[in-house]
């Protein structure tokens, strides 16, 4: 067979029934080999690399499987790089095969060439180029290997043209998972020990290669050892959050009541979690303020031991592993109740806020969503200051996902929602979006209509780029330029591409537009119009501009 056959037959052994991709000339040969194994491999067509990438993210996000990518060379490499920065900073598995120019053309500048090792090797785990054809079993079972083991994460493989058409005799080769590294029993004394010394535990969990099993004896060990869970930026559906142990996001713009809990803290155990600038606080949080303070970091990957913050003890062991050992442990809990009670409570009191007197009210609507959304349901968003209503004030229960990139990517959203339905068509998918954000991806509603995968679109329509004017207006009030929008209709765009639609106003005409949607066989898109005066839930734009500096 050749080249591309032998890829595709070398996915199908892996197990991959899903692929996303914007076809190209580059990479003929896989495409026809797909053709071949449709029944296998469902292909789903994208309208942009950038949208294709992100649905392989958030399919590996949602699965633990590594989502699979196709784009072709050049300018489709270039868009699909977001993707992989984002599988990069979220710890994804993510595979990204990239048409490329013919070998004999390779260092010519030919039509689109590029170096993919130089582009990518900062956001990528492994980027390779195949050579020559009886390398691709190889090279796919390394990629497999890579993206799944220890700290999960993005591979890119280039695919040379005549190397796709290159005859071979080689076989798909079998492949064992490798081994994950579990915690050792001493290792779980010594942190059962520490634990319970300790007056004012934090149990700090994230990252990625969490599975519903690993969230699961999570929650069940938060709440035998009686101790508050913070979780890493955008990780709330890790920890059950009606639970009494929830304590809160430590994500970007970390609410003071959360970052005193990890402050006060005397024994932090982070589980899976990288301590990025998030998770600190921007670096202001874990350096020895607290001179008391212990640290015990569990992580997949020693690379992260130290990277940021020095801890008091390293525990290499895939985080399922370590939480499911630590369940095992007897219950050490005493005196800890009222510690594990304020945090709580702390959590609690950062979901007051304002009414909204104009336009609709985002935190009513988000409390009404609470109410009528089926417990698994599966929650999107990208990045703005929309997103802080599924991210600061929706409550994910223990079966419910979040779907949300960790290096604040715009566009995210609509894409993940796309790929949350690919996998679960029944199942409840919500995207917010603000009206910026969704313009970034629109266009990816062709392919949710072409593939019926289509979600609820919630656009939370302020007609600017709202984070960015947040911080324009606190420091340089009222010089305003680059962050107002001048929106389309977005109910006539989404109509166009077969979305029941309409634009909201009000928390009246939200309720029964959201009941309507979350009926709709097509999908929904509701164009919420909301008070641009309100620049985040507690400060408005009169407010920022009065404190400068």
């Amino acid at each position: 067979m050749n080249g591309g056959h032998l890829l595709v037959e070398g996915l199908v052994s892996h197990g991959v029934n899903t692929a996303f991709a914007v076809p190209g000339e580059s990479y003929l040969e896989v495409l026809d080999a797909l053709y071949e194994k449709s029944d296998q491999i469902r292909l789903i067509g994208c309208r942009q690399e950038g949208g294709a990438a992100y649905m392989a993210e958030a399919y590996g996000r949602l699965t633990g499987q590594p989502g699979i990518c196709f784009v072709t060379r050049g300018p489709g490499a270039s868009n699909a790089s977001i993707g992989v920065h984002t599988a990069a900073q979220g710890s994804t598995p993510l595979i990204l095969f990239i048409g490329q120019v013919p070998t004999s053309h390779r260092g010519y500048e030919a039509f689109q060439e590029m170096d993919y090792t130089a582009f990518f090797g900062d956001i990528a785990k492994w980027v390779t180029e195949i050579t020559h054809a009886d390398q691709i079993p190889e090279v796919i079972n390394q990629a497999f290997t890579v993206a799944t083991s220890d700290r999960p994460g993005p591979v890119v493989i280039a695919l040379p043209e005549d190397v796709l058409r290159e005859s071979t005799e080689k076989t798909v080769i079998s492949f064992t998972p490798p081994e994950d590294h579990s915690i050792s029993e001493q290792e779980v004394q010594e942190i059962m020990a520490l634990l319970e010394e300790a007056k004012k535990p934090v149990l700090l969990v994230g990252g990625g290669g969490w599975t519903t099993n690993g969230r699961e004896n999570l929650c069940r060990f938060a709440e035998k050892q009686n101790l508050p869970v913070v979780v890493g930026f955008r990780r709330q559906d890790l920890m059950d959050n009606n639970s009494f142990c929830y304590a809160g996001e430590a994500g970007v713009a970390m609410p003071s009541p959360v970052r005193q809990t990890l402050d006060e803290a005397d024994v932090v155990l982070a589980v899976g979690v990288r301590f990025g600038e998030m998770t600190t606080n921007a670096y202001t949080l874990f350096q020895n303020q607290n001179q008391n303070q212990k640290i015990l970091h569990i992580h997949a990957s020693e690379a992260e031991f130290d990277k940021v913050i020095k801890a008091d003890l390293h525990v290499r062991s895939n985080p399922n592993l370590a939480v499911a050992a630590l369940t095992e442990m007897p219950s050490s809990t005493d005196g800890r109740e009222q510690w594990r009670e304020e945090a709580r409570n702390r959590f609690l009191s950062t979901h007051k806020v304002p009414v909204a007197t104009t336009g609709v009210d985002m935190a009513a609507a988000t409390a009404y969503l609470q109410e009528v959304l089926p417990e698994d349901v599966i929650i999107t968003n990208g990045a703005g200051n929309f997103s802080v209503w599924p991210n600061k004030f929706f409550l994910y229960g223990s079966n419910a996902r979040l779907l949300a990139p960790q290096n604040g990517t715009m566009g995210y959203g609509l894409p993940a929602a796309i790929a949350a339905k690919v996998v679960d068509p029944e199942r409840a998918v919500v995207c917010f979006a603000g009206d910026g954000d969704f313009q970034m991806n629109m266009q990816e509603l062709g392919s949710a209509t072409q593939e019926e995968a289509q979600p609820i679109v919630l656009i939370v329509n302020n007609s600017m780029y709202g984070t960015i004017r947040m911080h324009q207006e606190r420091r340089y009030p009222e010089r305003v330029v680059g962050t107002n929008i001048k929106n389309p209709d977005f109910v006539s765009i989404a109509r166009a591409y077969g979305f029941y639609s309409e634009q909201v106003t009000s928390i009246e005409e939200f309720k029964a537009a959201f009941d309507k949607a979350l009926n709709s066989r097509t999908g929904a898109v509701l164009d919420l119009i909301v008070d641009p005066e309100m620049l985040t839930p507690q400060q408005s734009i009169t407010q920022a501009r009065s404190r400068q500096g």
